[in-house]
């Protein structure tokens, strides 16, 4: 099991410090939001690379449809040589209410979500090099014959890509089955988001091992709040997760106010919630 921590807001200096504590207190991972308009998350991450040396780094969540894959493949790539090869890319639909509308940003979901498969289509064959072309619904690009010096990635088969799967959706799940990882969340009747139980990611592993094919290492990624005072208390919320399955912990502070800093610096220093 791997400890992640999501940093709730802040800028570039306050992700690096963040990040510089979080591998000092024995996270695994560090990860920031990504808006559609304020801190941006590359930034963040570059900074926090510049301070650590062994974290990985990503962001939770990137919602492609809202990206230009190319500048995006060339994100990802540039931070992957930086952090020597520390690059998680976790992705989904995105949450409409974040600013989607305001910005004129696309809100159809159906169209959100081929943009995302396109998306990770062209990023992916970006990463692999040139020369690459790519004809699909919403996206054309031309064959590309230009000197990529250094060569895309450290990682290889690729940067490991975390998707969204909403459960019992089967095209979320079939998106799922490409990549290398679950970010799991329950779809109710209403089609609103809940967050997945210990049965919920049981059947949901057991949906994607009767599935998929690759043979490449695959993560179950959970998200959530530990109490964040008692070490055993924290490992006792995780603890149920872990023996369903799951791989990862995100601790996740969303509802702290942006001025306390000094709440997500305390949280970060006790450690992860490992038992």
């Amino acid at each position: 099991m791997k400890y992640g921590f999501i940093l709730p807001f802040g800028d570039a200096r306050s992700a690096a410090e963040m990040a510089q504590l979080a591998e000092q207190a024995g996270w695994d991972g560090f990860f920031v939001f990504e808006t559609v308009w304020g801190p941006d998350a590359w930034i963040l991450l570059t900074a926090a690379a510049m301070k650590t040396e062994t974290i990985r780094l990503g962001t939770m969540i990137t919602p492609v449809s809202r990206m230009k894959p190319w500048k995006l493949a060339s994100e990802t790539a540039t931070l992957d040589h930086l952090s020597g090869g520390r690059v998680i890319l976790a992705v989904g639909l995105g949450a409409v209410d974040t600013g989607f509308a305001e910005f004129g940003e696309v809100t159809d979901r159906k169209q959100r979500a081929e943009l995302l498969d396109e998306g990770l289509d062209i990023l992916t064959g970006l990463w692999r090099g040139q020369p690459f072309s790519y004809q699909g619904k919403h996206y054309q690009i031309k064959e590309c014959k230009f000197p990529l010096t250094p060569p895309p990635l450290v990682q290889q088969p690729r940067i490991p890509i975390w998707v969204v799967g909403a459960w019992p959706r089967p095209k979320s799940m079939a998106r799922v089955i490409q990549w290398d990882g679950l970010l799991p969340v329950k779809m109710d009747d209403k089609k609103q988001h809940q967050p997945a139980t210990p049965d919920d990611l049981r059947a949901m592993q057991a949906y994607i091992a009767e599935r998929r094919t690759q043979t490449t290492p695959f993560d179950v990624v959970m998200e959530g709040q530990t109490p964040g005072k008692d070490r055993a208390k924290d490992a006792a919320v995780v603890r149920p997760f872990i023996e369903a399955g799951a791989t990862w912990w995100l601790e996740a502070m969303w509802q702290t106010q942006s001025a306390d800093l000094d709440v997500v610096r305390t949280r970060i220093r006790l450690g992860p919630p490992r038992g």
